[in-house]
């Protein structure tokens, strides 16, 4: 008799799959720029499903769950299909990414193996304003900040130009744009007011940290490790455009911004720089909570290492910032990803009653 295939469930939330539409190849006539990537035409949707045939070519039993902005649909099909473990992609609920974390608090009370951060990392790192202040309280330095919750009456400061606005509780870039960071009270007063207005959420001000910005991605639970660095390398980016890895540089491969944000890895660095960013990312893991993934976000400036966000279930797409650290370290893409699965089923086996 064979060994039995763990049976995985991939689940994610797209609520509205019909309106993902191929981006088509980029026409360079169009464009002012050369650009550098091409075009991924690959929606996220069609991304899972080929995670799940290259998990079932490797011996895993791997079927897709979109859930569609409805939690039942998982209750469901935990009960009709008995999932050895949830691959969890969920990154938003009914458009906020600040029910992520209820999700994973539903799985963590029907005592369902999953892979990634639990509830409460979610929740902590969900909060740029309480990222900051926990990572503070570690000793691990952050830019210097203030938060904005309404507008104020006088916009008085003691940080240092240029600033940087961000919305407080968004993720994946969204609301960082190259008009985000300010050199004068009257774009500070002009940013501040549109993300209030716009994200109506507090705003989040930050001294902008010019230098190399650094990715460290973590892998691992009891015993976590930080994989070889990767570098955003900005050397292409042109005057008009600051050097920050953007909403449009993240997400919009018609925008010069995309083409000019360039990964390294593994990032040339001095080994006491290289040593240092990653016991710096290990105790920001451990101190927010993360678990079995996660990417630490930092800049470089002047042999100072300062910790941006840290990033819990980040993008595990092939070629994507973390894969590319995984597969610098020797790591194939169904390797990594067969590891995490086996964190989450090792952390099941290690727990007497209870799954957390």
């Amino acid at each position: 008799m064979g060994r039995k295939k763990i049976k995985t469930a991939i689940v994610f939330n797209e609520p509205h799959p019909e309106l993902y539409i191929k981006q088509g190849e980029l026409n360079e006539k169009k464009l002012d720029f050369v650009p550098y990537f091409e075009v991924d035409n690959i929606t996220p949707i069609e991304e899972y499903e080929i995670m799940a045939q290259k998990f079932k070519a490797n011996g895993v039993n791997a079927y897709t769950l979109n859930i569609k902005d409805d939690f039942q649909s998982i209750l469901k099909d935990i009960k009709k299909n008995k999932p050895d473990v949830i691959f969890n992609f969920v990154e938003i609920y009914k458009e906020d990414a600040r029910h992520e974390m209820n999700i994973v608090g539903m799985l963590e009370l029907l005592r369902i193996p999953f892979t990634g951060a639990p509830s409460m990392a979610l929740a902590n790192c969900q909060s740029k304003i309480f990222t900051k202040r926990l990572l503070n309280s570690f000793g691990i330095k952050t830019p210097r900040f203030i938060i904005i919750k309404k507008l104020p009456k006088h916009y008085r400061h003691r940080l240092k130009y240029p600033l940087i606005i961000k919305p407080a509780y968004e993720d994946a870039s969204v609301g960082i744009e190259n008009e985000s960071i300010v050199e004068n009270v009257e774009k500070l007063k002009e940013r501040i007011e549109y993300i209030l207005k716009y994200f109506a959420q507090p705003a989040l001000v930050e001294e902008f940290i010019e230098g190399r910005e650094l990715n460290v991605a973590i892998l691992g639970d009891n015993e976590p490790a930080a994989l070889p660095i990767s570098e955003i390398d900005f050397t292409e980016m042109p005057d008009h455009l600051h050097n920050i890895v953007s909403y449009q540089a993240k997400w919009d491969p018609n925008h010069e911004a995309y083409h000019k944000t360039i990964p390294i890895c593994p990032a040339k660095l001095p080994k006491r720089i290289e040593k240092k960013a990653k016991e710096i990312a290990l105790k920001a893991f451990k101190a927010m909570g993360c678990r079995d993934y996660a990417r630490v976000d930092m800049r470089l400036s002047k042999d100072h290492l300062y910790v941006l966000e840290v990033n819990p279930n980040p993008d595990l797409t092939e070629g994507a910032g973390f894969m590319r650290s995984a597969k610098t370290s020797g790591l194939s893409y169904v390797e990594t990803l067969k590891k995490i699965i086996n964190l989450a089923l090792e952390r099941k086996k290690r727990t007497v009653g209870s799954f957390q």
